[in-house]
């Protein structure tokens, strides 16, 4: 099964991704290779979890903001968003 790499995932897709991972890993049946296989790839969806996360709270934050004189602001959009 060819997996996508982190940064080509929804954030929904990671974070289900993620979940399974930890089930497996805590299940504790799997070799110490693929454990540390596992590991590794839990790393990348987290920090591609946490990347999503920011970029939303910079969304909101923007949005959000009560100053009636603001100008406006830009702010980088994946394609996937």
């Amino acid at each position: 099964m060819s997996r996508k790499k982190p940064e080509n995932l929804s954030f929904e897709e990671a974070l289900s991704e993620l979940e399974s991972l930890v089930d497996r890993l805590e299940q504790g049946d799997i070799s110490l290779e693929e454990s540390l296989k596992s590991f590794e790839r839990g790393i990348a969806l987290t920090r591609n979890c946490q990347q999503a996360l920011a970029k939303a709270e910079q969304k909101v934050s923007i949005l959000s903001d009560k100053t009636l004189e603001a100008e406006p602001e830009t702010f980088e959009v994946d394609a996937k968003d």
